[in-house]
């Protein structure tokens, strides 16, 4: 306990260092913005020509009303989507730091609380795991691991029998939900137990802005912060088990008598341009599009937090973003460093 204390309170410290963008970067950044917007401005409004100088506006707004179903997300309604940051992120709410150093390298809107939709399962996985419970316990679906807030699908039919380890996979993996009750239904003490301790242990890691009400992350009412959610980043990261299933490209199971193979909900853990050591993605409408990875990114250790992204291949972009710009950012640190010892 006193050891999660200390690397709390050092992480937290950490998060108070900011560091300037490149103003390469940023000039990159602003090109790439303009771009977007005449695109999107062309798609919308070509029927009406006349009105193209208004919608160039406001064009996230209806991307993520297209994309997301016309919902707008919590920070949509906060007005963070549209806040100025560096490198033009569409998420509302990103935070970029150094593992190792603790040194904030991006951030965005990094206190705003949100929901965090399956960003939650780390969450899950954190607590199934440090509770040595036994992996190769079989535990059967059943009515009450049906999602009824949401009335989300999954292939995991009442009756599905698998062990405790196959659903760690797939709620980790693939962002199960019925994997995920699941696993809090049957822990020890059932799941409201299960939710008690989710919230213990958002407080023992120094997760002052984080609230859990059940274990899937389909409620709106699991809600945390970017400087939250890198903390959990980064204590789930000690856990190998952790690191290889939110990582794992895909996973076949048997059920019953077909095999059904479950792939990763991030893509980016197949690029090879990525060294992604763990990984979470997570959406529901009110959180918009969620993801945390801890990655290596020109020899750092990097954690990134993204919330609230708007359509599906946003927070992706952001990520790209970011990995570019901290290799640029790196390469021009090394080129310097020599000069300045003359």
């Amino acid at each position: 306990m006193m050891q999660t204390a200390r690397l709390a309170m050092k992480f937290l410290g950490g998060l108070g260092l900011a560091v300037a963008l490149s103003m390469a970067g940023g000039a990159h950044a602003q090109t790439q913005k303009k771009s977007h917007k005449s695109a999107t401005v062309k798609k919308v409004a070509a029927p009406k020509p006349a009105t193209r100088k208004v919608a160039a506006q406001k064009p996230r707004k209806q991307v993520a009303s297209a994309v997301d179903g016309g919902r707008p997300s919590m920070g949509e309604k906060l007005g963070l989507r549209g806040s100025d940051a560096a490198l033009d992120l569409n998420s509302s709410v990103a935070l970029v730091v150094d593992q190792q150093t603790h040194e904030v390298l991006l951030r965005k809107n990094e206190n705003a609380v949100l929901p965090i939709a399956s960003l939650t399962k780390l969450m899950t996985g954190l607590l199934v795991v440090d509770a040595k419970l036994p992996m190769d316990e079989p535990i059967t679906i059943t009515e009450a691991d049906v999602d009824t807030l949401k009335g989300s699908r999954s292939r995991l039919a009442v009756g599905t029998t698998l062990s405790r380890g196959e659903l760690m996979h797939l709620a980790l993996m693939s962002s199960e939900n019925r994997a995920a009750h699941a696993l809090g239904r049957t822990f020890p003490g059932g799941l409201s137990t299960f939710v008690t301790l989710m919230n213990a242990k958002a407080g023992e890691l120094g997760m002052n802005d984080t609230r859990y009400v059940e274990p899937t992350g389909l409620s709106s009412d699991n809600r945390s912060s970017a400087k939250d959610l890198a903390i959990l980043a980064s204590a789930a990261y000690e856990r190998p088990m952790l690191r290889d299933l939110s990582t794992s490209p895909s996973h076949q199971v048997e059920l019953g008598h077909r095999t059904v193979q479950f792939n990763n909900s991030n893509r980016l853990v197949h690029n090879p341009d990525w060294a992604i050591g763990l990984q979470k993605t997570g959406y529901i409408s009110e959180a918009g599009r969620c993801l945390v990875m801890q990655a290596s990114v020109a020899g750092r250790q990097v954690i990134m937090v993204f919330l609230d992204a708007a359509g599906k291949a946003a927070r992706l972009g952001d990520a790209e973003r970011v990995r570019r710009w901290v290799e640029h950012r790196t390469q021009a640190l090394a080129q310097f460093a020599p000069a300045a010892t003359h």
